[in-house]
């Protein structure tokens, strides 16, 4: 007799294994030129080159400035389309990436090793967890995987909107923090202590803790307006 429960994998060290690169391939651990760089995501990602955008003549030497593929002075619809040309690498090499390791088990290892944390944490399970490390570093992959997500159905919508505050709440934390924000740490005030009174730690901690407390103000409002949707039964002699 067949059951109708449906067929449970179990997690090996493969999966662990899967779990584990996965959590620092889109972490940006490993970014960088060196030659560890080829296990980092953003670095393999790349970037778009620069293009000519000015070009001037002093003293007989020309000066040529560059700018991004998308030039400089766009708007409106023109430069939305330009914008979303340069998410396409990353979204399509996210979800590559995600289902390679997922059919290596890494999902399966998240859920199982996760869940217990973010459930109570944040009320989502713990297949959310590579989605959650990547959303730290990219909000690209962040966006790509929980999507991924919702349409194999691994998160229900009301846990989509939960992870999706957690995101929006500093999105892209660690890359944008590090590459504007903590520069601010190199300050020297005129008596030669340091301009910012805090340390970089305090700060990525401030973050995330404020991304969560985001997440579960969302939960609740989530959870007051599933209380006041009212039930919906069929009326007599529909199916």
């Amino acid at each position: 007799m067949k059951s109708s429960h449906p067929q449970e994998y179990k997690v090996g060290p493969g999966a662990y294994v899967a779990l584990a690169f996965a959590a620092v391939f889109f972490s940006g651990l490993l970014g960088g030129k060196e030659w560890y760089g080829v296990f980092d995501f953003t670095t393999l990602n790349g970037a778009f080159g620069k293009v000519v955008s000015k070009a001037s003549l002093e003293d007989g030497t020309l000066t040529t400035a560059t700018s991004a593929f998308r030039g400089t002075g766009g708007s409106g619809a023109m430069d939305g389309f330009l914008f979303a040309l340069g998410l396409i690498p990353a979204v399509m090499f996210a979800l590559g990436m995600i289902n390679v390791l997922e059919h290596y088990g890494a999902l399966r290892a998240a859920r199982k090793l996760l869940t217990p944390l973010l459930r109570p944490l944040l009320g989502i399970p713990g297949t959310t967890g590579l989605a959650m490390i990547g959303s730290l570093q990219s909000t690209d992959v962040g966006a790509s995987l929980t999507r991924n997500l919702a349409d194999e159905g691994q998160i229900t919508e009301n846990e989509k909107d939960v992870f999706a505050m957690f995101q929006f709440s500093a999105g892209a934390m660690i890359t944008n923090f590090f590459s504007s924000g903590a520069i601010l740490f190199t300050l020297i005030a005129v008596d030669g202590t340091a301009a910012v009174p805090t340390s970089i730690g305090a700060c990525i901690a401030v973050m995330f803790i404020m991304k969560i407390v985001g997440a579960n103000m969302m939960r609740l409002i989530v959870r007051f307006q599933s209380n006041k949707t009212p039930v919906v039964t069929p009326a007599e002699g529909e199916a």
